[in-house]
């Protein structure tokens, strides 16, 4: 058995405990995903009390349409991320929309920029979570302690070659921040 098929079996069994209306499976996947859902739907709007609506929208969607979820597609908590990015864009839109159209300050460009900002930084923050341990490590000492491969790699008890290759590829990760993932309902 390889690493990722625990995750995945709990994922699949997650899914029929759900689909079968097991409401202590809800409480099981909220304490395993509650806060990063709060956490992206906060960085998104940027409001406490919206992020804490757009949490529980989206454990009421998961409960009323468990089997929107395919384990075989992506991981649960991938699905989880963009239904939170999805509802919470679409609460910043409407929230944002109201407010021009009473004479707010700004246009549709601007909310639209607005939009692509958070989601962005929403999408950003979900990647350095979810990346493994060792990539965001050598990406915390270099970014936010400003070190370079060199100290990176003494910091980290590692070669630096191997300093260099995880900075690369966190860096690369991150980058796909600003590429939307693709749309599941999209024709190919």
């Amino acid at each position: 058995m390889t690493t990722g098929d625990a995750p995945r079996r709990w994922d699949r069994t997650m899914r029929r405990r759900l689909a079968r209306g097991e409401a202590a499976a809800l409480g099981e996947l909220y304490d395993r995903y509650g806060s990063l859902v709060h956490g992206l739907a906060h960085r998104v709007l940027d409001d406490e009390q919206a992020a804490d609506r757009v949490t529980r929208e989206v454990f009421a969607h998961v409960w009323e349409h468990a089997d929107a979820y395919d384990p075989a597609r992506e991981p649960l908590r991938t699905w989880l991320a963009a239904l939170t990015n999805r509802l919470a864009v679409r609460r910043l839109r409407a929230t944002e929309t109201a407010a021009l159209a009473l004479g707010g300050p700004g246009s549709s460009e601007d909310l639209e920029r607005k939009v692509r900002h958070a989601t962005v930084t929403a999408r950003a923050d979900y990647i350095v979570q979810a990346m493994p341990a060792p990539l965001r490590a050598a990406l915390e000492l270099a970014y936010f302690q400003r070190r370079d491969y060199r100290q990176t790699a003494a910091d980290l008890s590692v070669t630096e070659d191997e300093a260099r290759r995880r900075l690369r590829l966190g860096l690369q990760l991150l980058a796909t921040a600003r590429t939307p993932p693709p749309d599941p309902g999209a024709a190919p």
